[in-house]
């Protein structure tokens, strides 16, 4: 694909970066080949071939799942302004 100056251009305007008119030949010219090595890559053959987050093989550390601070809802409501029946009340917001 070719990108021209008028599209460079029009990249630099989205960008709001002001860019001269010798820059945006140098731009089109390398826009255009990145644009090429992307339509590249489209040509591999990836059929089979898991995704990956990692080139290394990694399993996430694992932890025991332990409550640690649960049963605590009185202690918790305790703090509450105008608490009713072991909840917290809010004033109503839809009519």
């Amino acid at each position: 694909m070719a990108v021209d100056k008028d599209t460079v251009a029009h990249i630099a305007r989205l960008a709001r970066i002001r860019i001269s008119d010798e820059q945006r030949s140098a731009l089109a010219g390398e826009l255009s080949d990145i644009l090429g090595w992307i339509e590249q890559l489209g040509e591999v053959e990836t059929d089979g071939v898991e995704p990956m987050t990692s080139v290394v093989a990694m399993k996430p550390p694992m932890r025991d799942d332990e409550i640690t601070d649960g049963d605590r809802a009185e202690e918790i409501v305790r703090n509450a302004p105008e608490p009713a029946h072991g909840f917290f009340t809010v004033p109503k917001v839809v009519e």
